[in-house]
């Protein structure tokens, strides 16, 4: 007999450590659990200095987060302990984040969080205490499928669905994940947290990237990596200076307002060149890009990642988190995995996740993706985008 999490046994004989972040979603989510029975365990884990974060908000795992936490466990009655993964997080998440930026690709630190923090460290935390699941707030499904194995699903409510932060979880720790609020609105979650009597229930969501407490991302990579503030020129796609600049990592790709240059018509950020501080410029047309090279791929479709290619898939990808999932063919050529897009998207960045849909839309199956490390266009008077173009990192929702 399989109980509301798809697990064998009882709710009051199945332990489920729950990632409680402070936010509304995940404290939902524990409480729910709770309710229907579950031996539920609330784990926060604190990620940096909360005590430069304290006042931003926001910002999540910072010291009202935490408190946060903790009041709701008070409240639903259940164990809740508090990890400092500050250093873990800093290596992992917070330099990888200064030396992508550095070198002009375009981090997106909250799939690194998922990748390494929540679902590697966090994960085998929970195995430890005896849980048979850990649960999290984050709007995305998980399916049983026929051999017993599950497939990450996208959200019910497709403006909260978050799989593209989840691209890079394995197959491994999906039969161990579960996501409670996958089926429901974020008008529901709240719903039920008012039920249950939760001070979160009207809390603001968490828009900024957790670790940068004054909303300025470049303070972080310029204390991190100074290089990336150095100055350099802006030029046009013939080399010709138009202007200056005081360090890449205040532009990004497909930027339009605040180049400090005269131009009769409209310029856009092209890409960036770390090696020569060089910030590219020219006209729309030349953001579009129509095949992407991908590293570090994580496939959890059907059977093998090289079988289900074969000569090409077709698939649907998407490019970034704020876009909808667009129709490509995935091939391996020479040892490397390329996208082709069949329509092209502007300002394809490396750095960026790529992530692969069996769907355009509704709650299509996730089969995996990678992280962009080049793109072209089609024409060939275009210059090729390689790991210097980047975007302002995207902050995913926190649970």
């Amino acid at each position: 007999m399989l109980n509301s999490l798809d697990l064998e046994g009882r709710p009051q004989d199945t332990r489920v450590v729950v990632a409680m972040s402070g936010g509304v979603d995940s404290s939902t989510t524990a409480a729910l659990l709770k309710s229907e029975g579950y031996d539920v365990v609330g784990i926060t884990l604190q990620l940096y200095d909360h005590g430069e974060a304290i006042h931003r908000k926001g910002a999540c795992c910072a010291g009202q987060d935490i408190h946060d936490a903790r009041t709701v466990a008070d409240r639903i009655g259940i164990p809740h302990y508090v990890l400092d993964y500050e250093s873990r997080f800093r290596e992992q998440v917070i330099d990888s984040f200064a030396t992508s930026y550095a070198t002009g690709e375009t981090p997106v630190p909250c799939i690194e969080c998922n990748r390494s923090i929540k679902f590697g460290d966090l994960l085998a935390t929970a195995r430890e205490l005896g849980a048979q699941a850990l649960a999290t707030g984050h709007y995305v499904s998980s399916r049983r499928l026929p051999d017993g194995s599950r497939a990450l699903v996208c959200a019910a409510d497709a403006d909260r669905d978050q799989s593209y932060f989840l691209f890079a979880t394995t197959r491994e720790q999906l039969q161990f994940l579960r996501f409670p609020l996958g089926d429901m609105t974020k008008a529901q979650t709240r719903e039920l947290a008012r039920r249950f009597d939760l001070s979160v229930a009207d809390k603001h969501d968490s828009q900024d990237i957790c670790f940068v407490p004054t909303g300025r991302y470049t303070e972080v990579v310029g204390r991190l990596k100074p290089n990336a503030m150095e100055p350099g020129e802006i030029v046009d796609l013939d080399g010709r200076v138009l202007g200056h600049h005081q360090g890449i990592v205040h532009f990004t790709v497909g930027q339009r307002r605040g180049l400090g240059i005269a131009s009769q018509a409209p310029l856009y950020v092209l890409r960036l060149e770390p090696a020569t501080r060089r910030v590219v410029v020219g006209p729309r047309a030349a953001l579009r890009m129509d095949r992407i090279w991908l590293r570090d791929v994580n496939w959890i479709g059907d059977s093998s990642l090289d079988l289900a290619v074969g000569d090409g898939l077709e698939l649907y990808v998407r490019v970034r988190s704020t876009r909808r999932p667009q129709p490509a063919w995935l091939r391996a050529v020479d040892g490397e995995y390329q996208v082709d897009l069949v329509a092209g998207e502007d300002g394809v960045s490396p750095g960026q996740a790529c992530v692969f849909y069996d769907a355009p839309e509704g709650q299509a199956r996730v089969l995996g993706g990678g992280f962009i490390k080049s793109a072209e266009p089609r024409a060939a008077n275009n210059a090729v985008i390689d790991p210097s173009a980047a975007v302002r990192p995207v902050a995913g929702a926190h649970g």
